[in-house]
Order: C-alpha cells, then sequence, then structure tokens
C-alpha cells in the first residue's frame, strides 16, 4: 500500500478514512521501550490539531493504531510529533521506523484539552508514565502562551528516573515559567528527588478551587486518585479533565469499539471532563 501512498503526494488530508504518507525525518530515543517519532508530510500538511487530540498512526503491512498527537500547536510547519511505547506489534512496528520510513497518518481526531477555555486560571497538569506524551502538547501551548494563565504546574510520576520521558526538556519548561514536579514510585540510587505514587506532589500543592483547571493522563487508577485529591481540595468535576484510552479502530465513531458507556471516545473524547468520566471509571469492567 505504501508504494502507492509515498508517490501520490495528492492523498486527501482530509479525507477521515484514508491514510496520507509521512516520512519519518528524526526518532529520538526516550526511553528504553519510548521514542519520539517526527513526521514530515509527503504531500498536502494534515489539518491542524488542538492539543489532546490523537492520529491513527498505520505501519504498513502491520496495522493502525491510535496515537495521542505530542507536537508544539503553534508549530505551522506540518510535521507531526508522536512518542511511541512499544507494547504490541503496531507500536512496535512504529518504535522501530527509522528516519527515512513512510508512516500512514489519518486524522487529527477527537476532543482536546480546551485550554482557551483556562485563559486567566491556575493550571495542574498531572501525567503518569507514557501519559506525559498526552500532555505535552498542552504544556508546550502554556508555555508559548504563558501569560495567558496564572500559574502552570507540571506533576509527572513515573516508576524510575530512567522511564520519565522527554528529561531533555523539563528544565526548558521550567525556565518557560511551568512548575514542573517530579516524583518516582520506588527509591533508587542517585535519585534525590521525591519519591511516593504522583498523588503525593500533587496533594501538597496549595491551589485555589475555584480557579483551577486540571489535565489528567496516565493509568486510569492514577487518574482516579489524583481526581480524587483534586475534589477534596474543593476542584469541581467540570474542571477536571482526563484523558481516556480504548481500543480506537476507526477514528471516526463507526465502528463502536471504543464505546464507553454511551460515549464513543474516538468521537466524544479521548479528553472528557470529570464529571462525565468519573462515574464511568468507577463501573468495574466498563
Amino acid at each position: 500500500m505504501f508504494g502507492d501512498l509515498a508517490h501520490d503526494t495528492a492523498a486527501a488530508p482530509d479525507a477521515p478514512m484514508l491514510p496520507s504518507a509521512h516520512r519519518v525525518r528524526a526518532r529520538t530515543v526516550e526511553t528504553a521501550d519510548a521514542v519520539t517519532l517526527s513526521l514530515a508530510p509527503l504531500g498536502a500538511p494534515r489539518p491542524r490539531f488542538r492539543p489532546g487530540q490523537f492520529m491513527m498512526l498505520y505501519a504498513a503491512g502491520v496495522g493502525e493504531i491510535a496515537i495521542s498527537i505530542s507536537g508544539d500547536p503553534t508549530d505551522t510547519a506540518g510535521e507531526l510529533v508522536h512518542t511511541v511505547r512499544k507494547v504490541g506489534a503496531v507500536s512496535r512496528a512504529l518504535h522501530d521506523a527509522a528516519p527515512g520510513a513512510i508512516v500512514g497518518v489519518r486524522g487529527p481526531f477527537g476532543a482536546g484539552w480546551d485550554l482557551e477555555s483556562c485563559t486567566g486560571r491556575d493550571l495542574v497538569i498531572v501525567a503518569g508514565g507514557v501519559g506525559l506524551a498526552a500532555v505535552r502538547a498542552a504544556v508546550l501551548g502554556a508555555v508559548a502562551a504563558r501569560g495567558d494563565f496564572r500559574r502552570v504546574v507540571l506533576v509527572v510520576g513515573a516508576r524510575r528516573p530512567a522511564e520519565i520521558l522527554y528529561r531533555r526538556e523539563l528544565q526548558d519548561w521550567a525556565d518557560g515559567g511551568v512548575e514542573v514536579r517530579l516524583t518516582i514510585d520506588q527509591p533508587v540510587q542517585g535519585w534525590s528527588g521525591p519519591v511516593g505514587f504522583v498523588t503525593e506532589p500533587l496533594a501538597r500543592l496549595d491551589l485555589d478551587p475555584g480557579r483551577t483547571t486540571a489535565l489528567l493522563c496516565g493509568p486510569e487508577a492514577m487518574m482516579r486518585f489524583s481526581a480524587r485529591v483534586l475534589l477534596g481540595k474543593g476542584i469541581r468535576p467540570p474542571d477536571i479533565r482526563v484523558s481516556l484510552e480504548r481500543n480506537m479502530q476507526c477514528g471516526i465513531g463507526l465502528c463502536g469499539h471504543c464505546q464507553l458507556g454511551e460515549i464513543l471516545l474516538c468521537r466524544d473524547g479521548p479528553v472528557l471532563d470529570y464529571a462525565v468520566a468519573g462515574p464511568l471509571l468507577h463501573v468495574r469492567e466498563l
């Protein structure tokens, strides 16, 4: 298929079921099992994305999966940035794609973090593990428009220091006005920072509940416990937003594989406020 796609620069970027060809321009190793791919369009660029949206990435002969967009939302060059962790056949093929390889792209799809609605408020971003990839665009957007927000706090949790994504960028974000708080689950030699689950530094934050919006991404248990901490501080459920994952196959609400209750996450999510998501996340095996 990609033999044709790579030469068909007229592939319509707005056709939801037709992947357009992108070439891997750069591949950056983040951790032992995660890389960041910079994808340059071979034809017309995809439509502009919003932080929190995702793309369907296609590895020729293997399959297609949904991956959050991790790039800078202010970049107008048309390049896409995705951080991929190898956990299955498709993600492994994408993870291993070398510069020059061709990747199929559909999207962008889904609802984003809606940073515009956070103007004039404190912004608390909480990420667990690879969930940091799904909020990176929001962090970059907040740094680019730092004057639009009062306080910007990024709380990042990981099992070990070696599993923290974007280690080279954290200081840049701090220099850009973001309060960066890191924690790891278990003590390891050489680590002098906080140890404990991500809820612990979150619980220590002094927040203004009436003027705070929180963005959460990570394992569902982490998001539930983090939301509980924020609710305990008086933050309203509509001001807590979570990014959820399910089996997304079409990206446009047709196949139904990503259904969560009455919601289709590819269409109505992946970002939902906790007034909607909270009751669903407390239903076992939903």
